[in-house]
């Protein structure tokens, strides 16, 4: 990948912060960052100011591309040079609004972007959302290519245009913090560089299931419709399972030998949905075959054989990861926001609750030797959402778990886990199948305030077949909670609850693979779930005594 000189002029500190995160994440996408210097030596040399840019006229000089990024053009320069460079006669700047963008029809980027499919674009859909100020352009110069539209009013406004007897790369998207730190805004810039240094993206990454038990359709449908994944092949030992899995997705091979799927070339990523105790053996043996990795949570039952595939792919420089889908629930999304924007101060005491009164699942989730216990099930995704709202290092687990009721299956009736942090923050974990009264879903506790999510109970109403009334109770798991901010004078507020963005963890993967931008979701954070499990179960079976994780 070419390399990036940056020359950063702001006054705004948050947008500065911004822009360090953009360099790191581009920098990890493999487009190295060549720093300034007395002179650029980048292949790119990118340019992000929020007043006058100074030089301009020997950065045009350098004879290599020159990327206008964010506030940059509407800042301008003394002489008007960057906008005469970049082709376009500016106007004003929007107020920050939600905005769609498109790719530019009949552009070289648009053919690039607009490789139909599934019925969408390969990298925006019809369109992606931006919530930004946008810089309106009065005029184009016919030799500008725009790349990206987004509509105001009535007009499809350019945010980013390639003028290639100039070498300008103008970028306007980006102009606050807030929009520059979305990764709809870098996967847009990462494209729009790729055009013009006229790097290659990538083919789809052809996916394979292995097991299409319950979550299998959900993995199916992700990967249909995320553009940059292909669905290629389905295995299940199950005819009947396959014969479903290949109605949905006639495209895709069918398998009903675990080996062929292995080996079949024209695979390169596997989700692996069979039971947690055989995770870790599979990844290791797709790995092997040169195949990436996603499993179902729990990454794996021990933290060593965690260590050993996150080894091997690094070895072979494959991806490893856990599909930690409820970090984007939309409880857990309103809570971190709340934190991030510091509305409750810092967080001290997290309580976590999940459960009620029944019988668990006769299924292998609830056989202890199989799932690794109820830490395991629920735990890996409760958990996952603590440790990454608590990013600190854990001092110590106690945990305690009873069997008192349900005899028919291995997995505790009732657990417990408590971690303490290095910094004194303490958070605790309860899954119960005893609960006949519900614990709030979320109780966390802050210097400033606190956030509590409480469960609902939500009905489907309908009628049944003789026209009578029908009701469908979910149970609470089922409904995302209600989420309240209590403030430290005594006043409470109900917190949104964002929907967030459609199939986010499949979108980060294709990100990852065919762009080079990191997922929010790690294989490493994945491995620290797993070591505060294997903490509890060990701790529950000493008698809650305190364990440090592995």
């Amino acid at each position: 990948m070419p390399t990036i000189s940056w020359q950063v002029d702001l006054s705004d500190p948050a947008l500065t912060r911004s822009v360090d995160h953009l360099r790191a994440d581009l920098a990890r996408a493999g487009w190295a960052d060549a720093g300034w210097g007395d002179v650029p030596t980048g292949d790119v040399v990118a340019v992000v100011a929020d007043r006058p840019v100074r030089g301009a006229e020997t950065l045009l000089a350098l004879g290599r591309p020159v990327l206008l990024v964010g506030p940059t053009l509407a800042a301008g320069d003394a002489d008007g040079v960057l906008a005469d460079a970049a082709g376009l006669l500016t106007a004003h700047l929007t107020p920050a609004h939600d905005v769609r963008v498109r790719a530019a029809t009949g552009s070289p980027l648009a053919t690039r972007l607009l490789d139909h499919v599934h019925g969408g674009s390969a990298h925006l859909g019809e369109h992606t959302h931006v919530h930004d100020r946008i810089l309106l352009v009065d005029k184009v110069a016919d030799d500008v290519e725009p790349l990206l539209l987004a509509s105001v009013g009535l007009l499809a406004q350019p945010v980013a245009t390639w003028r290639r007897s100039a070498g300008v790369l103008a970028f306007t998207l980006g102009g606050t913090p807030a929009a520059l730190d979305t990764r709809a805004v870098r996967r847009l810039l990462v494209l729009a560089l790729r055009h013009v240094t006229e790097a290659v993206v990538p083919a789809p990454v052809r996916v394979g299931l292995l097991g299409y038990g319950a979550i299998g359709h959900e993995h199916s449908r992700a990967v249909q419709a995320v553009a940059g994944l292909e669905l290629a092949a389905v295995c299940d030992t199950n005819p009947e399972r396959v014969a479903v899995a290949t109605a949905y997705a006639p495209g895709a091979r069918g398998h009903t030998s675990p080996d062929d799927l292995v080996n079949d070339p024209d695979v390169d990523l596997v989700v692996v949905s069979t039971p947690p105790a055989s995770h870790a053996p599979w990844a290791l043996r797709l790995l092997e075959a040169g195949k990436h990795v996603v499993v179902e949570k729990p990454f794996a039952i021990t933290t060593a054989e965690a260590d050993e595939v996150l080894a091997l792919a690094a070895a072979e420089s494959l991806l490893a990861c856990v599909y930690q889908n409820r970090r984007f629930d939309p409880d857990y999304l309103a809570l971190r926001r709340a934190v991030e924007q510091g509305r409750i101060g810092t967080p001290f005491q997290v309580e976590a609750f999940v459960g009620g009164f029944g019988h668990p699942c006769n299924l292998w989730h609830s056989d202890d030797a199989v799932s690794g216990g109820a830490y395991y099930d629920w735990g890996a995704h409760v958990l996952d959402q603590v440790l990454d709202l608590v990013p600190g290092p854990v001092e110590h687990v106690t945990a305690a778990t009873h069997k008192l009721r349900w005899h028919d299956v291995t997995n505790a009736d009732h657990s417990r886990v408590t971690m303490r942090f290095v910094d004194g923050t303490e958070a605790e974990f309860v899954y119960s199948d005893l609960a006949a009264a519900l614990k709030p879903r979320w109780y966390v506790l802050g210097t400033d305030g606190a956030v509590v999510g409480h469960w609902r109970t939500e009905k489907v109403v309908s009628r049944n077949d003789v026209g009578t009334l029908a009701e469908d109770v979910l149970s609470p798991a089922d409904s995302p909670p209600l989420m309240d901010l209590h403030s430290a004078d005594g006043s409470m507020t109900r917190l949104a609850t964002p929907e967030g963005d459609l199939h986010p963890f499949h979108t980060q993967l294709a990100d990852q693979l065919q762009l080079g931008l990191p997922m929010g979701v790690t294989g490493a954070q994945s491995r620290r779930v797993l070591g505060v499990m294997e903490a509890a179960r060990e701790s529950a079976a000493r008698g809650g005594v305190p364990v440090t994780p592995r």
